[in-house]
């Protein structure tokens, strides 16, 4: 049914955008929130299958394994997709090193993450100090010769941004800003928000400058002072409200993965949980 003659197209849209962002977000379809793994990266080593249960039943919706998933056998791949569609959880990418996006080390990774579910294989760390642009051109020809390899296979490649990135090169230009434009459109940048929020970069900025590009967020906080990543989701000095209008209404976002960095090693899983309620609060309010 259409709108009806006395509620024209434009009334509605202006009256829609009256309307709190939060309550417009629970109309629409729900992003799902995951946890990136490295956050019980202590647990995990002792016992994955258990530290995967004790995150489900936190409530989280997809879990992202990190570059120790790059040793596994296809047994083992195999092993832990049950394990993920056992608990009704998902796998939609993972954290990897230079070489898994490598033409030598790209098929391991395509028959891990296809077996596992994940569409997305996330360059974490370019291998070594880039120093200038060239270097940084040339991680985009590897994403690039990678992501030409995953498209047909409805994959993708994508590449994860830390400190670095943010810190301009020769010419004054920040590595990040070269990946953007040396990289073709369809290669992800999973955003770290963390990471720029303590470069001193703007976020929401960085979102609306490459709109449709940022299917994918790692929700890690961060704060001036002492504690700086030891904080726990939404407790620093990130504007999450901000961030997340920005990346639902043209950033892109499929999938929101919260990280804790920091922080004492026996309380990882006390800081997931505690990150994840503190992001349905923010969330529902």
């Amino acid at each position: 049914m259409g709108i009806s003659s006395s509620l024209t197209r434009r009334t509605f849209l202006s009256l829609a955008a009256t309307v709190p962002f939060a309550a417009r977000l629970r109309g629409a379809a729900k992003i799902p929130v995951g946890l990136e793994l490295y956050s019980v990266r202590n647990e995990l080593s002792k016992d994955l299958f258990g530290t995967v249960k004790t995150v489900a039943k936190m409530g989280y919706e997809v879990v992202e394994f990190y570059s120790p998933y790059y040793q596994w056998t296809p047994q083992m791949a195999t092993d832990v997709r049950k394990l993920l569609d056992d608990l009704g959880i998902r796998c939609l990418s993972t954290h990897n090193g230079a070489n898994a996006l490598a033409a030598d080390g790209l098929q391991k990774a395509i028959d891990l993450n296809k077996t596992i579910g994940s569409h997305l294989i996330v360059m974490a760390s370019p291998g070594g100090e880039i120093k200038d642009a060239d270097g940084w051109k040339k991680v985009a020809d590897t994403l690039n010769a990678a992501n030409d390899k995953l498209k047909p296979l409805g994959m993708n490649a994508g590449y994860h941004n830390h400190g670095p990135e943010w810190k301009p090169v020769d010419g004054g230009k920040r590595p990040m800003d070269i990946l953007a434009a040396s990289t073709n459109k369809d290669v992800i940048l999973q955003f770290d928000i963390g990471t720029c929020v303590a470069a001193g970069a703007d976020p929401v900025a960085w979102i609306k400058a490459n709109p449709g590009r940022i299917k994918s967020m790692h929700c890690k906080d961060w704060k001036a002072g002492e504690k700086q990543y030891a904080v726990n989701f939404g407790d620093g000095d990130a504007p999450w409200k901000k961030i997340f209008e920005a990346a639902e209404s043209g950033g892109g976002i499929e999938f929101y993965l919260i990280e804790q960095e920091a922080g004492p090693e026996n309380e990882q899983f006390q800081r997931a949980d505690q990150s994840l309620k503190n992001y349905k609060a923010l969330r529902a309010s």
